[in-house]
């Protein structure tokens, strides 16, 4: 009897323990966490979007693509994060979330100034404006980038069949995690 006890006991143990496993490993923090990671990771979803957005730029060359490309895959490599807080209630939740990414819009809006104040240095031989010119003009600025820049982050999740499902990201959110966010 004390067998069947202790197996009983044990049995309950691994099961109790696997259920909070399972719950440990599927909090709203988690999720946005997995989410970052994505970026850091090159995930495969990740890159995949990125190639869509970029295969859509008419603006730029395929080189250009590429380098572009080149320039992203590292800016997400380089994301730093830090969850701040976690505010559950019932089946939503908010993840405050801090990142740090390379500051881009800077270098963007210098780039705009610098065309509207040198727009001839930008053209062909025939004298015409040269949009691949200038795109690579700001693709050689954006690579020398070293500054960065923290935004703070509200992301939203909502539970589904008991997981926890991170919320479409605001375009807001979208273009700080990019750093293309005008501050």
């Amino acid at each position: 009897m004390k067998k069947i006890a202790l197996v009983f006991t044990t049995l309950m143990i691994v099961l109790m323990s696997g259920c909070g496993e399972k719950t440990l490993l599927d909090t709203p923090t988690k999720k946005v966490e997995e989410f970052f990671a994505n970026y850091q990771t090159l995930d495969e979803d990740v890159l995949t979007q990125l190639d869509e957005i970029i295969d859509k730029d008419n603006n730029l060359a395929d080189d250009q693509k590429d380098e572009y490309r080149d320039l992203m895959k590292n800016h997400y490599q380089n994301l730093k994060y830090d969850v701040k807080d976690e505010v559950i209630d019932g089946d939503q939740a908010t993840v405050t979330v801090e990142i740090e990414v390379t500051d881009y819009t800077k270098i963007m809006s210098d780039s705009d100034a610098y065309l509207e104040e040198n727009k001839d240095s930008f053209n062909d031989e025939e004298g015409k404006y040269d949009e691949t010119l200038f795109t690579k003009y700001r693709l050689d600025k954006l690579k020398e980038a070293k500054d960065t820049v923290k935004y703070t982050l509200d992301l939203t999740l909502h539970k589904v069949d008991d997981e926890w499902k991170l919320d479409d990201i605001s375009e807001e959110d979208e273009k700080k995690i990019h750093g293309m966010y005008e501050y």
